[in-house]
């Protein structure tokens, strides 16, 4: 896993003045390269103590592995990057429209190979498992989390599994107590923190369905209330509002999820989507 996503997904987590620390190296990582420990410390408005509290958060001895990692990894990126515009830093006045969209782009594409390349394949298989044998799907997640839902209840209604995207947080606990046969609920959160998906998660388990989390946080609330958590992988662009990388990691996470269910009925899937690809054709024009 890469450091740079390492403190993305702990950033939710961290107590204030770490978590003011991580602000400034996921805006500009360069500046670790650049700063002894007391400049950061003071960059920051914190501690040169907190600075270290902050390393051995995300799993370093101190600052000089952070150092160390940071300058490992910015300069790969950069040349494995550069034809599409420098990367380490954000999106930025003085970009050019090409320079930003090569930003964005490898960022978009570092959270996709960063997610499929530290998924626990076992987790996935169970989480397919559970899914595949599900009489309801539950789907859950809010704002851009939400339309991410709405892709895979896209994707199984397709094959004719009985998936339910929830759009009303009341609605969304309703439908945890009904006793509907074998259920299965998949809440997304990029944070791991959003307190109506936590809440949907803990009331699915707590009535018997098995739970799912997709999320970039690994000591989330969401991602200890579920059986099985997915993790992205990823580094958000300045824009966070349009949670940009975070949905396409996440929208990776779903079709992984869709073609691990399609390959248990694989015959049963294909014949499920020529038959609606015929059905839906005239309407095409």
């Amino acid at each position: 896993m890469s450091i740079q996503s390492t403190i993305e997904a702990a950033a939710s987590t961290l107590p204030p003045s770490l978590a003011r620390i991580a602000a400034v190296v996921r805006e500009n990582p360069s500046i670790v390269i650049d700063m002894t420990i007391n400049e950061l410390a003071q960059e920051c408005s914190t501690s040169v103590a907190s600075v270290v509290r902050f390393c051995r958060a995300i799993g370093l001895s101190g600052y000089a592995p952070l150092r160390m990692a940071l300058a490992t990894e910015l300069g790969k990126e950069a040349a494995q990057f550069s034809p599409r515009g420098a990367f380490g830093s954000e999106i930025s006045d003085e970009d050019s429209l090409r320079e930003a969209v090569s930003k964005l782009a490898a960022l978009e594409l570092l959270a996709i190979e960063e997610t499929v390349s530290q998924l626990d394949f076992e987790v996935l298989d169970a989480a397919i498992s559970d899914i595949d044998g599900a009489e309801r799907i539950l789907l859950y997640g809010i704002g851009a989390s939400q339309f991410v839902a709405e892709d895979l209840a896209h994707k199984l209604l397709r094959v004719g599994r009985n998936a339910h995207v929830l759009t009303d947080p009341h609605e969304a606990i309703a439908a945890t107590v009904l006793n509907a046969g074998p259920t299965v609920a998949v809440g997304f959160s990029h944070s791991g923190t959003t307190v109506e998906t936590v809440r949907f998660l803990r009331t699915a388990g707590g009535n018997g369905a098995s739970t799912i989390a997709v999320t970039s946080a690994k000591g989330s609330p969401l991602a200890h209330a579920a059986d099985h958590a997915l993790f992205t992988e990823v580094r958000e662009s300045t824009f966070r509002a349009g949670a940009m990388v975070s949905r396409i990691a996440q929208l990776a996470l779903v079709d992984c999820l869709f073609v691990g269910i399609a390959k248990r009925r694989f015959a049963e899937t294909v014949d499920a989507l020529q038959r609606t690809r015929e059905a839906t054709r005239a309407l095409r024009g």
